[in-house]
């Protein structure tokens, strides 16, 4: 079972390169809340550069002398990229070491304050993104009309292929997995969430070619926009359709596990046959013998404040903001074949 690439826009409109420079891929966390100023946790916010998040974690955790466990970060962030984040450190009854200790040219503190408690995952209100797409092959208009589209009406919410590993393999692992082959404990984890990420993908791909990821079905679950609060399934009310259109709510697709699906009718008929292949439902099997619980997750994605510009007539850069859980391949895919640099290499020196 290969993870789906879901596209909802029509056809490629351009041809191009990401990630020729890690520059090129600039991704900053922005945080939930305001740090109270004063407490046992030490609340850094570091820039890095070609590193991800648990070994930023772990440099820090040897600049402070703690565990690993003892630092908190509320996201994860990619190695080849510029990435500005949060990190919390627990320093209970002692003075922090200095800072210029931990300041390299890969890694460097922004700004630094106390708080009164770990920093949790998922604790961010979402990510602004930078990308420069390098090389691009394909008419301005066309692109910058798909942009258009794309900032009026969304994105399928697909989850990235980095939550699959190279070439899907995570997926085939976790079907080894669920037939008794033995893994490590963080595997496991990844495994899992590789498993629920794909059965999610093959609903919305189904939807998408309904045409129904954006619009409701009936025995539709909502989900609240900027929260993971759901609701529903209940009556399409003209009330209920206008909130749809403003993108205050968002039809919703299962994260599979243990229980019943709370969508019904039309909503529930269609993920049940999106799910039916045999991959699919031995990935099922897995996931609720594994103890998970059934949730939902958006089928639809908006970038807030999504601009571009034209540095030259091959080189694109695109900001916008994503709410926490939003992959920018989701929006990236939506424009054409764009070919990563950085993993381009990684294969060639494989």
């Amino acid at each position: 079972m290969n993870p789906i690439s879901v596209r909802a826009h029509g056809a490629p409109v351009l041809q191009a390169r990401i990630r020729s420079v890690a520059e090129d891929f600039f991704v900053e966390e922005l945080p939930a809340f305001a740090a109270s100023g004063a407490g046992e946790h030490l609340l850094l916010t570091v820039e890095k550069r070609g590193m991800n998040t648990p070994f930023a974690a772990q440099r820090i955790a040897r600049w402070a002398g703690v565990p690993v466990s003892a630092v908190g970060f509320a996201g994860m962030k990619d190695r080849h990229a510029v990435t500005r984040q949060r990190f919390s450190v627990w320093l209970p009854k002692r003075v922090a070491p200095p800072l210029e200790a931990l300041q390299s040219d890969d890694l460097r503190v922004l700004d630094h304050v106390w708080h009164s408690r770990k920093l949790p995952r998922g604790a961010l209100a979402g990510n602004r993104f930078v990308l420069v797409l390098r090389g691009v092959q394909g008419a301005s208009e066309a692109i910058e009309a798909r942009l258009r589209a794309i900032a009026a009406q969304g994105v399928p919410n697909a989850f990235g292929r980095q939550r699959f590993g190279r070439d899907g393999g995570n997926v085939a692992a976790a079907l080894a997995m669920f037939a008794g082959q033995r893994v490590r404990r963080e595997t496991r984890t990844l495994l899992l969430s590789a498993a629920r990420s794909a059965l999610f993908n093959q609903v919305l791909a189904a939807r998408v070619a309904a045409g129904s990821w954006a619009t409701a079905l009936e025995g539709e679950v909502f989900m609240l926009d900027g929260s993971h609060s759901v609701f529903g399934p209940e009556p399409l009310t003209p009330a209920l359709q206008s909130r749809l259109a403003a993108f205050d709510i968002h039809p919703t697709g299962p994260l599979w596990g243990a229980g019943d699906l709370r969508s019904v009718a039309a909503a529930r008929a269609l993920e049940l046959a999106a799910l039916a292949d045999p991959d699919a439902m031995r990935l099922r099997a897995g996931l609720e013998q594994a103890g998970l619980r059934q949730e939902r997750r958006a089928l639809r994605l908006r970038p807030v404040a999504l601009d571009w510009t034209w540095l030259q007539a091959d080189t694109l850069v695109l900001r916008f903001v994503l709410p926490p859980g939003g992959y920018a391949t989701a929006l990236l895919d939506e424009l054409g074949q764009i070919e990563d640099a950085q993993a381009a290499a990684g294969a060639e020196a494989d």
